[in-house]
């Protein structure tokens, strides 16, 4: 049965406004982040989408539930495959505060030198694209609240072009049974201020 599926990253936390790396960290939105995910609804609205999905962390959860407001939609399903990636010891901290204690390594892991951060998760595209399928197994238009890292790794997989993926921007996917085709690049109109790309 055919889907589309939109993924797209929540709205800012309260970390990335401080520029903290967050992972399986739970920080909520920001109330910028709270006015985007409503703006993000209403922006929303003539795509036909009739089902929400989220992460487990609040921030995808908050996001998706403002926007399912703003649809008219019933509650969101929470599914915690499409959480981000487990940053391991970089949680909480600053890219400076990284660079100090691991000198090199958030560059030789985005190269693919290095497996994962320390303590952290190497592969999550497995538990993302399980959750993905299940989504789409059941058909029609979904919105799938998420992440930035989640959208990346699933673009990288897909064979994607790269892009920046800000605060409530994503990337639509067709979806065949387990196949998926990635399509356009959905980018929001700011709202009050810039929006995040950590």
């Amino acid at each position: 049965m055919p889907a589309r599926l939109l993924l797209l990253r929540h709205g800012q936390s309260v970390w990335n406004a401080a520029g903290r790396w967050q992972g399986w960290a739970d920080p909520p939105l920001s109330p910028l982040g709270e006015a985007q995910a409503r703006s993000a609804g209403r922006h929303l609205a003539d795509l036909g989408i009739e089902r929400v999905a989220t992460s487990n962390l609040q921030r995808a959860r908050r996001t998706g539930e403002l926007i399912a407001s703003e649809l008219g939609l019933g509650a969101v399903e929470v599914d915690e495959g499409l959480r981000e990636r487990n940053v391991g010891d970089w949680s909480g901290l600053t890219t400076a505060e990284i660079e100090e204690r691991w000198p090199g390594q958030i560059d030789a892991w985005r190269q693919g030198k290095l497996p994962s951060p320390p303590n952290g998760e190497a592969d999550m595209v497995p538990r993302v694209l399980a959750a993905l399928e299940r989504i789409a197994a059941r058909g029609g238009s979904w919105l799938v609240v998420t992440h930035g890292g989640v959208i990346h790794a699933v673009d990288r997989r897909l064979g994607a072009e790269p892009a920046p993926i800000y605060n409530v921007c994503g990337r639509w996917l067709d979806a065949d049974g387990t196949t998926f085709t990635p399509g356009e690049i959905v980018v929001m109109p700011e709202v009050d201020g810039p929006t995040t790309v950590l």
